[in-house]
């Protein structure tokens, strides 16, 4: 199965950090997955990583996501998350 994931990249550090926007990072559901380099998975607040960042290129994110392959994840690349994400998360809890 395919996990869409959005590479992006802070505008504070520079670091890239990998959104997993239909992946429930919470019990609630109103975190994402995500996952760094450093620190590795971690919960998200989706809007609020976008806000804080800007799109990475793929030269900028290929280790991130040589990574995530290496750890099992089939990855789906994606710019942004589509506005069903949010119900697709909470559905993932159920």
């Amino acid at each position: 199965m395919e996990t869409i994931v959005i590479f992006r990249k802070w505008k504070d550090g520079g670091d890239i950090i990998a959104l997993m926007p239909e992946v429930p990072s919470d019990t609630r559901g109103f975190y994402c997955e995500s996952y760094q380099h450093i620190g590795q998975h971690s919960g998200a607040d989706y809007r609020g990583c976008i806000a804080a960042s800007v799109p990475a290129k793929p030269r900028e994110y290929r280790d991130l996501a040589r990574e995530l392959r290496r750890l099992g994840y089939t990855l789906d690349i994606r710019t942004r998350a589509s506005r069903l994400a949010y119900q697709r998360r909470l559905a993932a809890l159920a």
